[in-house]
């Protein structure tokens, strides 16, 4: 046999030992990281479902008044998101941060297409208005 030749194999023998060792390490790496993201994953889920829970929960419940039926608006604190308001009060937010600044109850009832040259129309929007302002 040729020596140079077998010394070659050889190395190349050891070579790629080498990168079997290197490989099978990256490869319990992955399983490792793999594994702690199926952990994390079900803490996600679980925390999900909690936080869902506490949402419906503290969602506001709607109150006959007067005989009919009228959904709270909640005093703002940091955990209230705005999403359990109303969806006419939703709008009436996103209409007053459009503007530039102040705004009165016309401006917004232009802005969401309430015919304001009827009162009748704009005092309920004035009502929802002063209802916003007041809890914040």
């Amino acid at each position: 046999m040729d020596p140079e030749l077998l010394e070659r194999i050889t190395a190349r023998r050891a070579d790629l030992d080498e990168l079997e060792e290197q490989l099978t390490k990256q490869l319990a790496e992955a399983w490792a990281e793999r594994d702690e993201l199926a952990v994390a994953e079900r803490i996600l889920e679980r925390v999900s479902e909690q936080l869902a829970d506490e949402r419906a929960s503290a969602a506001p419940a709607s109150r006959q008044v007067g005989g009919r039926a009228m959904m709270p608006i909640p005093h703002r604190t940091p955990d209230v998101e705005e999403t359990i308001l109303p969806p006419d009060y939703q709008r009436i937010l996103a209409a007053v941060r459009q503007a530039a600044g102040p705004v009165m109850a016309r401006q917004v009832g232009e802005m969401l297409g309430v015919d304001i040259s009827v009162r009748a129309k704009l005092e309920p929007l004035r009502g929802k208005l002063v209802k916003l302002v007041d809890r914040s």
